[in-house]
């Protein structure tokens, strides 16, 4: 068979379709022993497990997005028997009912979702009954803007605890985490390769994990050092 015609049966030839990789879910662990310290994390763990020793009842947790807020306020949920809610919900429960144990955790009140009269209504509420709260979000709350100048008043009021950029040996151990969640097998050659490419921060590690993954499952290949680098060398 001539040059011309191997070219011109390629050409005819359907290119084989992309498959397609669900998208599931993966268990991730919020108990204590998952946790996954560093100095990055270190005063706000610290902070967590020194409860009922607070320097306010009322404390502000921050970090960016997958930094480990949600484990952290989990782990104090469990130690306080305090309820968990999300800030764009306070419109939808009961408050004094959620004060129940007297303590409660209120996830993301950056939000732009925020309804302001139901947080300065819970944050007088918690004030009254001597409940301790802690709250999460991405942008330290006495920054944020607010229209009502009295739930500004009380939000530059609050303490705040930041959970910083993970150093390198974090960095690898959070990694080495996220593919255990998904039962993803990963030798040292790639986690060291991940380290040293990706973005320094924790979203970096979870999007890095879950396109190694994603593509692994797509291509039929194992996570290896070669298929790292074939998808991060230009990061």
């Amino acid at each position: 068979m001539s040059e011309s015609t191997e070219l011109s049966d390629d050409l005819e030839r359907p290119a084989a379709p992309r498959q397609l990789v669900l998208a599931l879910d993966h268990a991730i662990s919020y108990a204590r022993e998952d946790f996954l310290e560093g100095p990055s994390n270190a005063t706000a763990l610290a902070l967590i497990e020194r409860w009922p020793d607070w320097p306010s009842r009322l404390i502000a947790l921050i970090g960016p997005e997958g930094s480990g807020k949600s484990h952290l306020a989990a782990i104090w949920a469990e130690l306080s028997g305090a309820r968990v809610i999300s800030a764009r919900h306070l419109t939808d429960i009961d408050l004094p009912s959620a004060f129940a144990t007297g303590a409660l955790v209120v996830e993301d009140i950056d939000t732009p979702e925020l309804d302001e009269r139901a947080l300065f209504h819970l944050i007088n509420l918690a004030r009254e009954e001597g409940a301790d709260v802690l709250f999460t979000a991405r942008t330290s709350p006495p920054s944020l803007t607010v229209g009502i100048r009295d739930l500004q008043s009380r939000l530059r009021m609050l303490p705040v605890v930041e959970l910083e950029v993970p150093d390198d040996a974090l960095l690898r151990a959070l990694i080495v985490k996220l593919a255990a969640d998904r039962q993803l097998p990963v030798d040292e050659a790639v986690v060291n390769y991940l380290a040293n490419r990706i973005e320094r921060s924790f979203l970096g590690a979870h999007r890095a994990v879950a396109r190694l993954d994603e593509e692994g499952l797509r291509r039929h290949r194992p996570v290896t050092r070669a298929l790292a680098a074939e998808l991060f060398r230009a990061t």
